[in-house]
């Protein structure tokens, strides 16, 4: 019989499109995963729901499966991440949701946020919660949930209304309705709480019309959120972080001035700016990244819309490569971009610029304009938007940038390392486990738990294995930069009717 002590740790990743279960030993190595979709819902144009129920019945399912590989007796503590910002709305009595979740990703309350704009209330809501008004966030969700279906409304009439994201929906079925918590990563993406006070904003609710009386208890990140039951064993939940916060905490990010960048679909880049509330700079948004007991360390975020999409674009659209990670060879037969530049707002340019009407653009086109240029300059892009957001950030900071860690799946490619380090002029460091989100969210619930002494314990277990890049800056490293500069700014500058202004 075992007889030592649980060390397993089990990260709960609930992202946007799967639910996945990973367990890591006392050393954060991922030794077991399950993963597993979920239906995406598209109702109108623009319009991205999800069942909340389908989603916990999946993550239970992957949960299960993981723990009872690895054994649910030598399971020392539970972390959740998740999607942030999915709004979603059940019964307090029943524990059912009212209606499907609304996605990060719904554009439907567009109108509402341009009627609070134009009431001038965005500077007060700013200052409150270092976010822009967008239907990005979960405010304006609920108070469409709250306008359009009968049965929530009824559900505030008859007291019965419980509003939460994704971490709070998943408590709150993992603990069997006993609990109706969130922490403070998720709530500050809500536009209802205030990161400053930190609590939720009586104001703020007030302009948004949703009840506060049904919003979670804010908890600390480390906190116990409750236990989780698998085959008898009661697991505690000992960590929740929103994604991009865990994948900060998984690279270590732990001092003012560390600053992660995750290659996805988009790509995210946040700052660890240290335990006081910072001001953002235009375009840029303040959140909070963990609470860990009575100390809170907040981020400056910025979200490019197109990166690893825009490969996707040279496949599926182009027909330019066959697989995605051809790119990295097909790029490097050739010294450069051949004077190439290629903007790809395929969806309008995100941060620092935040222009949905900007379309996608290919400038420098000649007839020895090959695919292998345009790869060229697709990999340039990427690692220039995102230099683009490290310059931005770079002001409203006391400590200097000078390394960049770099993760998500596009991080595999070697030259798109080397390429960060070049134009943002930072030693770029790829870890060892590219599942920075799990990993976050494994490494504080083993805080959490005793696993770890501290967060420097964990900083010096995360080291290991790391690649690193230096930067390799030179004069056609500058022009390019340079002619970038100048072709976003032209692009940036097209109104609505896509006219110079």
């Amino acid at each position: 019989m075992d007889t030592q002590s649980p060390s397993i740790l089990i990260a709960v990743d609930a992202g946007t499109t799967s639910c996945r279960a990973i367990a890591f030993d006392k050393t954060l190595k991922p030794i077991a995963t399950h993963q597993k979709s979920f239906t995406q819902h598209f109702p109108q144009s623009g319009w991205v729901e999800h069942d909340a129920s389908e989603i916990l019945d999946v993550q239970k399912h992957v949960l299960d499966t993981v723990i009872r590989e690895v054994g649910a007796q030598n399971v020392a503590a539970i972390g959740i991440t998740n999607q942030r910002e999915t709004a979603v709305a059940w019964s307090r009595s029943t524990g059912k949701p009212l209606c499907n979740a609304i996605v990060w990703q719904c554009r439907r309350t567009t109108p509402l946020c341009e009627e609070i704009r134009a009431s001038g209330l965005e500077d007060d809501i700013r200052h409150r919660t270092g976010l822009l008004v967008d239907p990005y966030f979960s405010a304006t969700k609920w108070s469409w949930m709250l306008e359009n279906i009968p049965s929530v409304a009824a559900a505030v009439e008859a007291n019965d209304l419980a509003l939460g994201t994704i971490d709070s929906w998943l408590i709150y079925g993992l603990t069997n309705g006993m609990h109706h918590v969130t922490d403070t990563s998720n709530a500050s993406r809500t536009l209802l709480f205030n990161i400053k006070t930190l609590s939720w904003d009586p104001v703020l609710c007030d302009i948004f019309h949703v009840p506060e009386g049904s919003l979670p208890t804010v908890l600390p990140s480390d906190a116990e959120f409750g236990h989780y039951t698998c085959d008898g064993v009661d697991i505690p939940i000992h960590a929740i972080l929103g994604d991009q916060q865990a994948a900060l905490f998984g690279q270590g990010c732990f001092a003012p001035g560390m600053l992660k960048c995750t290659l996805g679909t988009g790509s995210f880049l946040l700052v660890n700016a240290g335990t006081n509330p910072p001001t953002p700079p235009d375009g840029i948004l303040a959140t909070i990244a963990w609470t860990l007991g009575d100390t809170t360390t907040y981020a400056l975020e910025g979200s490019v819309f197109i990166a690893g999409a825009a490969v996707q674009w040279l496949r599926d659209g182009l027909g330019v490569i066959t697989n995605s990670s051809d790119i990295e060879e097909l790029a490097a037969t050739v010294p450069d971009a051949g004077g190439v530049v290629f903007v790809p707002a395929l969806s309008g340019l995100g941060a620092p610029y935040w222009n949905p009407n900007v379309r996608g653009t290919i400038f420098g086109i000649s007839r020895g304009t090959t695919k292998a240029h345009i790869a060229r300059a697709t990999l340039n892009a990427i690692a220039l938007q995102n230099a683009d957001l490290v310059d931005a950030m770079r002001p409203a900071l006391e400590e200097e940038i000078t390394e960049l860690r770099i993760d998500g799946g596009a991080a595999a490619n070697d030259n798109l390392i080397q390429l960060h380090a070049d134009f943002t002029d930072c030693i770029a460091i790829r870890p060892a486990c590219l599942e920075t989100t799990a990993l976050g969210a494994a490494a504080l619930a083993g805080l959490a738990a005793g696993l770890f002494t501290s967060i420097g314990d964990i900083a010096s277990t995360l080291r290991k294995g790391q690649s690193v890049c230096v930067p390799y800056s030179t004069d056609e490293t500058r022009r390019q930069r340079e002619q970038w500069t100048r072709l976003v700014s032209a692009l940036d500058s097209l109104d609505r009717t896509g006219c110079v202004s």
